[in-house]
């Protein structure tokens, strides 16, 4: 049986949580731990292996006097913003013993954000070809993984409380004329962030 922690921060430096992910992939490893990591990010444009310089729309420089880092990192997708207000979950699992299977695992986490929505009455939908979770054909969550012997880093991001003015710095998982939306555009109000956290843990433990 895998013992499934959960860590829960606060505002944390992206640089910081890669560090932190490194961490528990090592963990992950060596022992019968897997992790999920809840937490929100400080303003960065991050940028995955599929990334076309041409989908981030102004430069750093611009980006950098707007409080905007922009990172380079190594999980699939190409650019996305994370912002304060948006819920970043970083699942650090050993797939062998679960599924040996990357589509299944992708999904099996758009499956626990839609369950997670569905709580809020918001009715979200996977849509064939593209990765995510939408709304009214608005995208309302990213996923970006990185599968490394069979362990599992990044994850996704859910536009929660979050500014969504960013996602028209950059062309957004490089689909043009993409609709970004939130909880709180959808509900017209806050979400309470706690609650939100456990209910996604509970929904990883019912697919998981």
């Amino acid at each position: 049986m895998r013992e499934f922690k959960v860590i829960n921060f606060d505002l944390v430096e992206y640089r910081e949580g890669l560090k932190l992910q490194k961490l528990c992939v090592e963990k992950s490893l060596n022992n019968k731990t897997d992790f999920l990591l809840i937490l929100e990010h400080y303003p960065v444009i991050t940028i995955g292996r599929s990334e076309k310089k041409s989908n981030v729309l102004i430069n750093e420089k611009e980006l950098k006097d707007k409080g905007i880092l922009v990172y380079h990192t190594d999980r699939g997708g190409d650019a996305t913003y994370h912002g304060p207000g948006q819920l970043v979950g970083y699942p650090i699992f050993n797939l062998r013993f679960y599924k040996k299977d990357v589509k299944w695992y992708v999904q099996s986490l758009e499956e626990i954000l839609i369950r997670t929505l569905n709580e809020y009455e918001i009715k979200a939908e996977m849509i064939p070809k593209l990765i995510g979770v939408w709304v009214n054909s608005k995208k309302i969550a990213s996923i970006g993984v990185r599968i490394q012997k069979w362990i599992t880093s990044h994850g996704f991001a859910l536009n929660v409380n979050n500014n969504l003015t960013p996602f028209s710095y950059i062309i957004p998982c490089g689909i043009k004329d993409i609709e970004i939306t939130s909880m709180k555009e959808i509900l017209n109000r806050e979400v309470d962030m706690g609650n939100l956290k456990e209910i996604i843990v509970e929904k990883f433990k019912e697919i998981f």
